[in-house]
């Protein structure tokens, strides 16, 4: 008779990116955990004390401490403890946001698909969430922040030193250049003259850059454009309609 395998626990910290039911019994939450990368659990939908993960932790981008199994071998693991790991307070409650993070969430849920740890986008998510969550200026241009500098650790970040006046940004294949190119996949001038501006801001200056509400519209569809050409399986962001009535006026 062969003695039960040992269960072996980790301690990780992860960020919810999505939740689906599973059935009547369980939810499926997919994060993006500090030491595992890109990893779906599984965990009972009851509520109250029985809940191993409390729903009110379960909101878009929370970061969670937890006590997980994990097994190579498998696609879904459990969770067998998890508590917040930053108090958040105006991320769940401010009503824009909470649509931010909500944007946000489906990008990354869309994006990261890695299954192995990677330390520095990890910091810079958890970095990111907690700058949102303490900000009271710039707001509207966080999400704008957030897409151009995730563009780096996706390895598809524009190359700005190819700006000059008067250039085209060609989307496809992520440079600026002073000719129209042969294909459809790019911004114009004016259009250009924009991204490459953004290609400065971080979230110590994002305040300072003003845009109309169309300008910011423009903006996010050209981001999610760029990413569905150079990401796979990059399918439509339901979410973006809510950005797009929010930042309208």
């Amino acid at each position: 008779m062969h003695a039960k395998a040992l269960i072996m626990l980790h301690k990780t910290k992860g960020i919810v990116l999505h939740t689906l039911p599973y059935n009547d019994t369980y939810i499926i939450i997919n994060m993006y955990t500090k030491d595992f990368g890109r990893v779906s659990y599984m965990t009972p939908s009851v509520r109250g004390k029985r809940a191993k993960v409390a729903r009110a932790l379960l909101l878009p981008l929370s970061i969670l401490d937890m006590e997980v199994e994990h097994l190579n071998n498998k696609d879904i693991q459990r969770i067998k403890e998890a508590k917040s790991d930053y108090p958040f307070t105006q991320l769940h409650c401010h009503p824009v946001k909470n649509a931010i993070a909500l944007f946000l969430s489906e990008i990354l849920y869309r994006t990261i698909q890695e299954r192995e740890f990677n330390p520095s986008l990890f910091d810079y998510l958890c970095r990111s969430i907690k700058w949102l969550e303490i900000a009271d200026a710039g707001i509207a241009n966080f999400h704008l922040t957030f897409l151009f500098q995730l563009s780096f650790y996706l390895g598809i970040r524009p190359d700005g030193k190819s700006y000059k006046t008067g250039c085209f940004f060609d989307l496809l294949n992520g440079i600026f250049t002073d000719h129209m190119p042969e294909h459809n996949h790019y911004l114009n001038q004016e259009e250009s003259v924009v991204f490459e501006r953004l290609l400065r801001i971080n979230y110590e200056n994002m305040a300072i850059y003003s845009f109309t509400g169309q300008e910011r519209t423009n903006i996010i569809r050209h981001i999610i454009q760029y990413f569905r050409l150079h990401l796979s399986d990059f399918p439509e962001i339901k979410s973006f309609a809510v950005m797009q009535s929010l930042f309208s006026d």
